[in-house]
């Protein structure tokens, strides 16, 4: 049974309950409920895995305890009896279960058990006065008699402390919260009216009764009980001071009322004045600190640059939504190859373009969704209903340029999106969506939903990057190298070094799948380092052995992440320095993604180039492709990626690509190589089109020693000795 569903059948019961003439069907009927509410209470407590179950479980306890009594009292037993000590049994329970339900998590000893306590003694001082005292001083009735009649007023005090507190809690709550919070109210309105109205209607006043049995249990049957207590249940308010001041009150107003004007009056005047004046004082001092505290707050859940909310505050609107049994759709947002701004146009200009990108994302959110700044370059977007039409609102809006001052900026934006319910935590729909936008960004796909594939996928990435640094200490890598041929004389110049991965329980593992992790985890900047050193000494020991037959130079490949690292150059000259080998012996391959950004990547390759060591751009025609790059950065080799050498000799295609960056290459004095040469008519054609060098398969397979001394297979006719 839903929550919703037996709150409407337990309040229709209560009404009924008023309706049926009294007798044995209208007390069925009441006990009915009263059970009823406990099954259910110890239910939502299992099923919802409280936090708190146990004190659940108390409370299910005290209320049993009341039907125990229900069902004893109507046996017209002699007073007292064993129903009133279940009634009077049940207010410990019930006190200790309501304090634990509705306190935040911390020390017992907080303001909230503090203001429990001054509102007990006041009321407790009001009721000795008026209702214990009298029944104690009667000398006529029995001890257990007095004990019993004074401890129903007494345990009402104490129920009264904790729920009032309960009432007049600041901040936030959640729907179980709200539904004990009524039943608290209830009970509170019931005990009052039975304390100072003994002769009020027993059947509306127990119909009262059986309304907060029935909101208990709708409280623990509600999925939000599962979640902490939210808000700061501490602090003090003006309801709260206004209702322990007069608690506080409750004393002089005593003697006031009791008529000793003569020895007390005085003193209970001024002691109410004081008392008051003191109030006033702490009235002033709790609005300034509430205010500072508001300050605070939005200091603590705002980004300071954009304005908007940072990752806390949209953690807890989605845990709000959430919690209200309602769905959301979180979008989070990766301004891709933001990064190059700061680098190109400075720390200024990146934060205008971010500013200028949080008012886009503030004007296009409707009226209850929430635009947030994540960190760095990310954004998220709360939405509470239509998930995908507002994704693709923001990537409309996105592909247009912002404007940074004087700078005119387009982004490319890369969105992940995940949606969710109740019983989902805020943190794990953020990590959905956020799985979902890095999943855009390696695809270059603008808008990726969540899916479990790619959680499995993001695991597998995990435990992959784990088992690269467990590797990475154990030595399961090794560099193989694939010779660099003269086409005209088939002779081996030169080697690419590339590594390779032996597993000791997955085998061999592509380096197109560790690469990529390696450079998202950043071990890519040790084994990068690892594979340079490697090589290094490698050509050293063949130059000592081979003399002039020993490869000319050995290729390197470097990643974007070891570009951007602080000092790079220096860790190639150090490698270069403990190996002995030549700066102009070690060619540095990059990608033209690398360096398209500018900024640090282009400082770190012109500063290796100064220093001797030549620059070979890798894949060129397969990123941003700009003809602009070779003029702009010190490149001493072309190497023309495999995906064009394929169309040379396939039938009715033509060798354009190949043949105009041939002619790039001349003009701007650079040396072209070939990859992926897999064929000796491709060799022949590459040859004629006026290409020096090729590598590939053709040639020989990456292997730890090549045979430097063979010539290499190329077309016969070709074969020639210069």
């Amino acid at each position: 049974m839903g929550w919703r569903t037996w709150l409407a059948c337990g309040l229709g019961a209560a009404v009924l309950y008023t309706l049926l003439p009294s007798g044995g069907l209208a007390r069925t009927l009441a006990i009915t409920v009263a059970l009823a509410s406990i099954t259910v209470m110890i239910i939502g407590a299992r099923r919802n895995r409280s936090l708190v179950a146990g004190s659940w479980y108390v409370f299910a306890a005290g209320i049993a305890s009341w039907v125990l009594g229900d069902v004893l009292y109507p046996i017209g037993l002699p007073f007292p009896s064993w129903a009133d000590a279940f009634y009077l049994g049940a207010y410990p329970l019930l006190t200790v279960a309501l304090f634990r339900l509705t306190r935040q998590r911390g020390p017992v000893w907080s303001g909230n058990l503090i203001d429990a306590a001054i509102i007990a003694v006041g009321l407790g001082i009001v009721y000795w006065t008026f209702l214990i005292e009298p029944i104690v001083a009667d000398s006529s009735t029995p001890p257990l008699t007095r004990a019993v009649i004074a401890g129903y007023p007494t345990a009402g005090v104490l129920l009264c402390a904790v729920i009032i507190p309960i009432l007049l809690r600041p901040g936030p709550r959640t729907a179980s919260l709200w539904l004990l919070t009524a039943g608290s109210a209830v009970t509170l309105a019931g005990n009052v009216v039975y304390t100072l109205v003994p002769e009020a209607e027993s059947r509306l006043l127990y119909a009262g009764y059986l309304v907060a049995y029935v909101l208990f249990a709708a409280a623990a049957a509600h999925p939000s009980m599962s979640r902490p207590v939210a808000g700061d249940g501490d602090s003090l308010g003006r309801s709260r001071l206004t209702v322990l001041t007069a608690s506080t009150l409750l004393v002089p107003a005593v003697l006031l009322i009791r008529g000793d004007w003569h020895r007390w009056g005085v003193v209970a005047v001024g002691s109410m004045v004081l008392f008051v004046l003191v109030a006033s004082r702490m009235s002033g001092y709790v609005t300034r600190v509430d205010s500072q505290a508001r300050q605070l707050r939005h200091l603590a859940m705002h980004d300071d640059l954009t304005g908007l909310p940072n990752r806390r505050e949209l953690e807890h609107r989605v845990t709000v939504v959430l919690a209200a049994g309602g769905g959301c759709t979180v979008i989070v947002i990766d301004l891709a190859g933001f990064r190059h701004i700061n680098d190109r146009l400075g720390r200024a200009a990146g934060d205008q373009a971010l500013i200028a990108v949080g008012e886009l994302l503030r004007s296009c959110v409707r009226d209850g969704d929430l635009a947030a700044r994540m960190g760095a370059d990310e954004f998220a977007v709360l939405v509470r209903s239509g998930g995908t039409a507002a994704a693709n609102r923001l990537l409309e809006a996105l592909r247009h340029p912002v404007q940074a001052g004087e700078h005119e900026l387009l982004l490319t934006a890369r969105l992940g999106l995940a949606s969710g319910g109740a019983g989902l935590t805020a943190t794990e729909l953020v990590r959905r969506a956020d799985t979902a936008r890095y999943a855009a960004k390696s695809s270059g796909t603008p808008l990726v939903v969540h899916t479990a594939e790619l959680d499995e996928c993001a695991e597998a990435a995990e435990r992959l990057g784990a088992d690269l640094r467990h590797s990475l200490d154990d030595g399961d890598f090794t560099v193989v190298y694939q010779p660099i041929v003269a086409l005209r004389t088939g002779r081996v110049v030169a080697v690419e070094a590339l590594v390779r991965w032996t597993h000791p329980i997955r085998g061999q593992v592509s380096p197109a799948d560790f690469i990529p992790v390696a450079e998202d985890n950043g071990l890519i900047v040790e084994l990068g380092e690892w594979i340079m050193r490697t090589a290094c000494r490698q050509f050293a020991r063949w130059r000592a052995e081979l003399g002039d037959t020993a490869p000319q130079y050995v290729s390197v490949n470097v990643s974007a992440r070891q570009l951007s690292e602080p000092g790079f150059p220096d860790v190639v000259a150090g490698i270069l320095m403990d190996t002995g080998v030549p700066a102009a012996a070690l060619l540095v391959e990059v990608t033209e993604t690398a360096l398209f950004g500018g900024g640090v990547a282009i400082d770190a390759v012109e500063s290796l180039h100064r220093a001797g060591i030549r620059i070979a751009l890798d894949d060129f025609g397969t990123g941003h492709s700009s003809l602009g790059l070779l003029r702009a950065v010190p490149v001493d080799v072309l190497k023309v990626d495999k995906s064009f050498v394929d169309e040379i000799t396939e039938p009715g295609r033509q060798a354009v690509i190949v043949d105009a960056l041939i002619h790039v290459s001349n003009g701007l004095g650079l040396r072209a190589v070939a990859e992926g040469v897999e064929t000796a008519e491709q060799a022949d054609y590459l040859r004629e089109l006026g290409y020096d060098c090729a590598q590939g398969w053709h040639f020989g397979r990456p292997v730890a020693q090549p045979d430097f001394g063979a010539v290499a297979l190329i077309p016969a006719r070709t074969a020639v000795i210069d």
